[in-house]
């Protein structure tokens, strides 16, 4: 009994002491010990003779925890805190925490550690949890640095709760959130009726550049941010826009409109009930992200009833900064960074009714994506495509600033016509198409990859029809000037018709172009320059029959992919002209009527090309 005593009047003393101002340093040490970092004050008034302990400090300075590097977290001008000591069925808690001229220094590293953090973080247990049932801190400067969610703040943050027997928690801000102007509010429950055993309930409103996100949440475990769920909602001009309230990096859009539900359990977060929106698009599904290693594990299973790529990309956002020269290409140029495939991995399952990519409709698309250190595949990528099928491997190596791409697409059974068809005016040609595409190039566009490629193209039309005037013409004779001037939609069939080229640095160079008809077997030759993408082909037609004043010349097809020209090579047509007569002599008949055998392609061709494995 007397030792008990003994300590209970050292402690009394001690408090004495304390309150009188002595022992200042030393009380500053023990509080910096137990939370892991330095504390320094100009003054400090301490009344711990009370069941409500006060301590008042002025020219208070915070120091970062030793997991994160020298610095200050903190720098107050005053500090008040109110204590409410444990008892028998409660932890203690902050009774009130205020401050005046505060700044705020908030840091946050790519592997999760920051200076807010009340423990360290490698240490095994659940994270100190502090409830503070009463705050005051206007007019606050806060610095934010938060790489692992790629976020910086600077500006004012107020927070407060008002008078009252149940007062709400205000907390308003307003500053640069990751380069633009962003606001933001949030109210929470009474901050005096916080319990450690009940969920704090809040609501959210933030905006920034057209954008506005919004939702309600909770943190099942007051105070504790490693546990929180949320149900959000978002709208704006261009989804891309949310970086700048979220950090996360999205694609442009035009106006869109996104909602969901927001789960975090420490490490782990997860994305449900997820749906999204813009012009005629739309996107559901869930997403989960795992940061407890190195590199966060991202995975995702994707729905969409329609989506059109129309409606993504800058243009679409109408930010179209292409060049003069771009607009001019077929193939996209917009690119996209390497770099952003670094950071995490992923394994993400698409699944669309429809996409839309330009005039073609893919039906019922299945895709898996990996992402594997800056590699990402493609694998398998399956649709319905103009009444045929569509398969592809795609494998993307963006762990280079120049990353190399690998693209094997096979087509098969499709309907060439429904792709030429423009209206309900009928197609030019029909046709059962098949067409393998296996290239490799680098860059990090579509433009980029075809304008280094090197590979195969192929593509092989069976139990097909040509409108008759565009065979004819081939030819250059006037049977086929007159079916084009009387708009005639008299077809030939087509026996067989194949296009073969070797990609070499970006050089298409056709080594097979026959397509055979009933009445015209058509022969062509050249390249195309897939960076530019000009055009440089010689198309001839030999017709199976005789022909009146047929003039022996090819068609040019020069221009580009997006803009072709179709004329006649006039210095051919003069040589063929002037050697007509040595020709009369020896057979007047196919002088007279243009007539030559010029056989079929079905055998050696078609037959060949049919044979080959790429197709």
């Amino acid at each position: 009994m007397l030792l008990v005593a003994g300590v209970g009047l050292l402690g009394v003393v001690l408090a004495i002491l304390m309150d009188s101002g002595l022992f200042k340093n030393a009380l500053l040490r023990a509080v910096a010990t137990r939370i892991g970092r330095p504390i320094t004050a100009d003054t400090l008034d301490v009344r711990l003779l009370s069941l409500h302990p006060r301590a008042i400090a002025a020219g208070v300075t915070i120091g970062n925890p030793t997991w994160m590097p020298a610095g200050a977290t903190a720098e107050i001008a005053k500090l008040t805190v109110v204590l409410n000591l444990p008892g028998i069925g409660h932890p203690g808690s902050i009774a009130e925490l205020a401050s005046e001229n505060a700044t705020l220094h908030l840091l946050r590293d790519f592997a999760g550690r920051s200076n807010w953090q009340w423990t360290a973080p490698d240490l095994p247990g659940r994270p100190v949890s502090i409830i503070i049932h009463s705050l005051s801190m206007p007019s606050t400067q806060v610095e934010l640095d938060d790489k692992r969610r790629h976020m910086k703040f600077r500006g004012v943050v107020s927070a407060a709760d008002a008078h009252g027997s149940a007062p709400l928690l205000s907390i308003k801000g307003s500053g640069e959130l990751n380069g633009r102007e962003v606001a933001f509010d949030v109210t929470g429950d009474a901050l005096v009726t916080a319990r450690h055993e009940a969920p704090y309930h809040f609501s959210f409103v933030e905006t920034s550049s057209g954008s506005r996100l919004s939702g309600d949440g909770s943190l099942p475990r007051p105070f504790d941010f490693n546990l929180l769920d949320a149900t959000f909602a978002a709208a704006g001009a261009d989804l891309k826009d949310l970086y700048f309230l979220t950090g996360v990096t999205l694609i442009n859009t035009g106006n869109f409109a996104l909602e969901g539900r927001f789960a975090r359990r420490g490490l782990r977060t997860t994305f449900s009930d997820l749906a999204v929106s813009s012009g005629q698009s739309d996107i559901h599904g869930a997403l989960s992200i795992d940061a407890a290693s190195d590199r966060p594990q991202v995975r995702a299973e994707l729905y969409s009833k329609l989506l059109r790529l129309s409606d993504l990309g800058a243009k679409a956002a109408g930010r179209d900064t292409e060049s003069a020269a771009d607009k001019t290409l077929l193939l996209s140029n917009a690119s996209y960074t390497p770099n952003a495939a670094r950071h995490a991995d992923a394994a993400v399952s698409f699944h669309a009714g429809q996409v839309q990519v330009g005039r073609v409709a893919l039906q019922s698309v299945d895709a898996h994506l990996t992402l594997d250190h800056g590699v990402i595949v493609i694998d398998p990528l399956k649709a319905r495509a103009l009444d045929g099928t569509l398969a592809a491997r795609i494998r993307i190596d963006a762990s280079k600033d120049a990353p190399a791409t690998d693209v094997d697409l096979k087509i098969s059974n499709a309907q060439l016509g429904l792709f030429l068809r423009k209206g309900s005016a009928q197609p030019p040609m029909e046709g059962l198409l098949r067409a393998r595409i296996l290239v490799k190039g680098h860059g990090s566009s579509l433009h980029q990859v075809a304008a280094t490629s090197n590979g195969t193209v192929a593509a092989v039309v069976s139990h097909g029809a040509l409108r008759s005037s565009l065979a004819e013409l081939t030819g250059i004779d006037l049977r086929g000037l007159g079916l084009m001037l009387v708009k005639s939609k008299q077809e030939t069939s087509v026996l067989c018709g194949l296009a073969s080229f070797r990609a070499e640095s970006g050089t298409l160079t056709a080594q097979s172009l026959v397509l055979d008809t009933d009445s015209v077997l058509i022969r062509g030759e050249g390249a195309i320059q897939l960076d530019s993408e000009s055009l440089d082909l010689k198309i001839r037609g030999q017709p199976k029959t005789m022909r009146l004043l047929r003039l022996r010349a090819p068609l040019i097809v020069q221009g580009t992919l997006l803009h072709p020209t179709v004329g006649i090579h006039a210095t051919n047509a003069a040589q063929t002209a002037e050697a007509a007569a040595p020709g009369a002599l020896a057979t007047p008949l196919a002088a007279m009527f243009g007539f030559v055998d010029a056989g079929h392609a079905t055998d050696a061709d078609c037959a060949a090309l049919l044979a080959q494995p790429n197709t």
